[in-house]
């Protein structure tokens, strides 16, 4: 009996896309790796950004206004981090699922790039134990430049460079780097976190202390009349850009909360959710709910956001009348 020829071919083909299906979602990965490789990934972003910042010429486009009004501008700086977080990325861990603000491009010869680190002396020193995990469960958020306004503005120490690791839509792996301070703060939810990253101490709440609250420049009139609806006039309200940046004063206790009342990107907030959470803070929506980043969710935000290191759940009380 002949075969028909197109049958075999149809054949072949079922057979090798069910070999690659069986490969990829039975292969596992090392979580210590991957922490090690993001670390790298968001520094290799922040080269980039520098270097294009030394050209003096960003290139700068718009892609539109946010819902606050503002420019939402991107540049040579975005798109070229952009390409080497990728790559580097992808050069360790060629199967992993990527979710990135950008599209990727080819402005850079990436050609003579050296494999990425993937047991970085600071994390062996600090993780004793490994995780191994399916990838199939894994995905990547990456955010190329945050505060690419303040970046075209000089306002350097907003900007970042943020990798998130989630799994099964939790976040556990946060890397925020902040290229223009050379500043990396990492964490690994129950595992560990860098080494200097300067956490604040747990105080006593105290109903009529001062609280700080730190929000996006776009809409900071907005959420201080309503904060001072909530808290009297024992309320600072602290306008600054990158959600990357805003999370780490939250860490670091120059704010008691960060607060944004508007939509959001999941790759602007991904990482500083893991690092919260790694130290014992808090990441929700408005309304209490947390934020799922598995890779088929909305990568909008859409419920507001509250960020806190401590009494998460008052926070949600006293800023419930915010619309988002």
């Amino acid at each position: 009996m002949k075969l028909n020829p197109l049958f075999i071919a149809i054949v072949a083909g079922f057979f090798i896309l069910y070999m690659w299906y069986l490969k990829h979602s039975t292969e596992v990965i090392s979580m210590r790796e991957l922490l090690s490789v993001s670390i790298v990934v968001a520094k290799r972003g922040g080269q980039e950004v520098i270097a294009v910042k030394k050209e003096a010429e960003l290139h700068a486009k718009s892609k539109g206004e946010t819902r606050e009004g503002a420019n939402d501008p991107v540049t040579d700086g975005d798109m070229r981090s952009n390409q080497a977080m990728v790559f580097t990325l992808k050069r360790a861990f060629s199967n992993i699922r990527v979710i990135s603000e950008e599209k990727e491009n080819t402005l850079l010869d990436l050609s003579k790039e050296q494999d990425p680190d993937v047991a970085l002396e600071e994390v062996v020193r600090r993780i004793k134990l490994d995780e191994k995990v399916l990838i199939s469960d894994i995905t990547v958020w990456l955010d190329p430049l945050d505060a690419t306004q303040e970046y075209t503005e000089n306002l350097l120490e907003y900007v970042t460079t943020m990798v998130c690791v989630a799994v099964k839509g939790k976040p556990v792996i946060g890397v925020i780097h902040q290229p223009f301070q050379q500043y990396t703060a990492w964490g690994w939810l129950n595992h560990g976190h860098s080494e200097d990253l300067k956490v604040a101490s747990k105080s006593a709440l105290k109903e009529d202390s001062l609280r700080h609250i730190i929000v996006s420049r776009s809409h900071a009139g907005k959420v201080e009349e309503t904060a001072k609806k909530a808290f009297g006039n024992n309320i600072e309200v602290i306008p600054a850009g990158g959600a990357g940046f805003k999370t780490l004063q939250v860490i670091q206790g120059k704010a008691d909360a960060y607060v944004h009342a508007t939509l959001i990107k999941k790759w602007d907030i991904c990482a500083g959710n893991a690092i919260l959470e790694t130290i014992g803070g808090n990441m929700s929506t408005l309304s209490g709910s947390l934020i799922d980043y598995s890779a088929f969710s909305n990568a909008k935000n859409e419920g507001g956001l509250l960020a806190t290191l401590n009494y998460h759940d008052f926070y949600l009380k006293k800023l419930e009348n915010i619309k988002v």
